[in-house]
């Protein structure tokens, strides 16, 4: 595992422990009918109430960070891509049916994310059907034609499309937490 996983699941485990502590705070102030465990657990909900709030915020203000950061993980999915060894085959299989289903190829600049795998792994990887063939969607490379499309802008799409359900259940969860 890298650095930046082992990061993410450290906060997890943090966020967690702060919230079952939180949850036990306010079981023990309702029980024991205390008003300063109640005021400790709701200023600490506020708390966090507040910094899912500035989190959102933030991450609306510096969305072009947001989206190198984004880059730089496609980068880093591209070298996976390319890798010859036998550690990444899962992945690259499963980003090959991926692609069939989303009629895309590569993950940033199209068939040369594969690398040497493009003609190895798989004799119709990006291949397009053969109606298919003539229209926009296709390119010829290599003698065979391909979708043009690359994946990376495919899983940009779906994300901007879902970013507004992202978002509702987002403030959802703020609202239920006032």
């Amino acid at each position: 595992m890298d650095s930046s996983t082992l990061a993410g699941v450290n906060l997890l485990i943090a966020v967690g422990s702060i919230i079952m502590i939180l949850g036990f705070l306010g079981c023990c102030g309702a029980v024991k009918e205390s008003r300063c465990m109640l005021m400790l657990f709701f200023v600490a909900l506020l708390l966090i109430l507040i910094l899912q709030i500035i989190g959102g915020v933030l991450g609306a203000v510096n969305k072009s960070q947001v989206e190198a950061a984004f880059d730089s993980a496609l980068s880093t999915m591209v070298d996976s891509l390319q890798s010859t060894t036998g550690e990444h085959q899962e992945y690259q299989e499963e980003f090959q049916k991926f692609e069939r289903n989303n009629k895309c190829c590569g993950l940033l600049n199209g068939p040369t994310d594969w690398g040497q795998n493009f003609n190895k792994l798989s004799p119709n990887m990006c291949q397009c059907e053969s109606e298919e063939q003539s229209s926009d969607l296709c390119t010829k490379y290599q003698s065979k034609y391909i979708y043009k499309k690359p994946c990376g802008e495919v899983i940009i799409q779906q994300i901007k499309d879902n970013l507004v359900i992202i978002m509702g259940i987002a403030f959802g969860l703020a609202a239920v937490e006032v």
